[in-house]
């Protein structure tokens, strides 16, 4: 764990405001993409079965941007100081691709533009973690993540629901001509894209970073393995990867296995090739590239990150499924059909929008209760419970039948989200040093990213494999997973 130096000076409520207003733009742009991207696939003529594929670009550009973001925003520093550039140079091409994806005129321009956004999505929130760190002192991180987390649900309640409102409200069309985007979709792709910008340029005007020297002053780094030897190391590895990535690819094509799987397959062969050319490139004496430097930085993580990265495996593992089969199993066992045409079938989807909504609009509340609960428990205890709160929240889904008593169970789901979008980051950026906060929260990422890949590449071969006609059950996975991770937290130190 970093050793604190000089405390830095405690922020006002505008203050922690400031710092994390940015992200309630950038959580519009994320909820204008999840809830409407698969919609304009289908109007510009793709298949259902080609969205997931479509879809993948959402986590391997999180999982490639996030820690070469991390690695350079903690080596720049210029009239808008260290994070503010990567704010404001995300959030303009953000904006460009909001505003350009509900007018794509075919199928390869709205995938391209897909990429864009969630890559420059990526490149603004990634250093708003960061950020956090870089303001606040230890005691108040719990807030000033809990801020982010309101802002996060907050965000994502509207984004989510600007189609609904500007349809039911204010009249504006909500279907158009076969090949074009409803224009409900179009003005809340617009009115998003102006909210994150200005949203963003908020946080860049009233806040001031402090200079490299100040930075300094408030922390004394410990001592930090030498790198080279790390990546060395973990060349080693390289070929266990690859081999498994080798095996992956055969048992796709050897079983029949979802097509999707090849891109796990693929991703592991890619991670052995890295660690070599890694090693290779300090071979050479070009030890001060950013792939050594990126994969030195993960072989050197603190205890207490490898320990939250378990945990936030198996508890995004939960939430994907949960993402992916909460509509399928909602319209079946809810509302009784699996007719994709039917009026039940779509009363039930929409119920499933507002379900979404309910969980985001509690862990916006919820966020202003953890910094006392937090002080009372601790931060470790206060997120297991959490975890246990969304694993009750999934295990529901499995005996309600009633849309309204659903309501109760994402209360729950809320409980948890509001928790997961705090505690590690609390916890996290008191166990890292100051120098390298960027990299290290990039790289955390990729145990957000890394889940949703794999149940993305396998679930849909479970669910078809062994409940065949009731996904439901996959939500009993969804609430064990869940568990696990609640078990994993026990293994963080409860002083974290």
């Amino acid at each position: 764990m970093a050793v604190m130096g000089r405390e830095k000076p405690r922020q006002g409520f505008w203050g922690l405001w400031n710092i994390s207003f940015g992200f309630f733009g950038i959580q519009i742009g994320f909820a204008l993409q999840n809830a409407n991207v698969s919609r304009i696939f289908q109007s510009l003529g793709t298949s259902v079965d080609d969205l997931a594929f479509l879809w993948i670009a959402a986590p391997l550009t999180g999982l490639l941007v996030q820690p070469v973001i991390g690695h350079y925003s903690d080596r720049t520093w210029g009239r808008l100081g260290r994070r503010r550039p990567y704010f404001l140079a995300g959030a303009m091409l953000a904006t460009f691709a909001l505003l350009a994806m509900p007018n794509a005129p075919v199928l390869w321009v709205a995938a391209v533009l897909l990429w864009m956004l969630d890559g420059s999505l990526n490149v603004a929130m990634e250093p708003f973690r960061a950020f956090v760190g870089d303001m606040l002192g230890s005691r108040q991180r719990t807030a000033g993540f809990a801020f982010q987390t309101g802002f996060i649900g907050a965000g994502a309640v509207i984004g989510s629901l600007a189609p609904i409102i500007l349809t039911d409200v204010f009249q504006v069309a909500n279907t158009a001509p076969a090949g074009g985007i409803p224009p409900s979709v179009q003005y809340g792709f617009y009115i998003g894209a102006l909210a994150l910008f200005f949203a963003v340029l908020w946080t860049v005007l009233t806040t001031s970073e402090y200079p490299p020297a100040e930075m300094a002053a408030f922390e004394d780094e410990g001592p930090v393995a030498p790198q080279d030897t790390v990546v060395r190391s973990s060349a080693r590895l390289a070929p266990v990867w690859i081999a498994l990535g080798a095996i992956v690819i055969a048992a796709v094509a050897r079983f029949g296995l979802d097509k999707p799987v090849y891109l796990l397959g693929g991703g592991l062969i890619a991670f052995g090739a890295a660690l070599l050319a890694s090693a290779a490139l300090v071979r050479s004496g070009r030890e001060s590239n950013v792939l050594s430097q990126i994969v030195g930085d993960l072989g050197t993580m603190p205890q207490t990150m490898k320990r939250l990265a378990l945990v936030q495996f198996f508890t995004w593992s939960a939430l994907f499924i949960m993402w992916i089969y909460t509509t399928p199993i909602v319209t079946q066992h809810v509302f009784g059909t699996t007719d994709t045409t039917s009026a039940a079938y779509n009363e039930g989807a929409n119920w499933v929008g507002v379900l979404f909504a309910v969980y985001n609009g509690v862990a916006t509340l919820w966020a202003f209760v953890m910094p006392a609960l937090a002080a009372r428990i601790g931060r470790r205890d206060a997120h297991i419970l959490g975890l246990l709160c969304g694993a009750a929240g999934f295990a529901s889904f499995l005996v309600v039948r009633d849309q309204y008593v659903l309501i109760g169970s994402m209360v729950l789901i809320g409980i948890a989200w509001s928790s997961i979008l705090t505690m590690p980051y609390a916890i996290l950026s008191n166990a890292l040093p100051q120098a390298k906060l960027g990299v290290y929260m990039g790289l955390f990422n990729i145990f957000i990213v890394l889940p949703q890949l794999i149940v993305s590449s396998v679930m849909g071969q479970v669910v078809r494999t062994f409940f065949p006609s009731d996904a439901v059950w996959a939500m009993l996975i969804a609430a064990g997973v869940m568990g696990v991770a609640a078990l994993a937290m026990l293994r963080v130190e409860r002083s974290a």
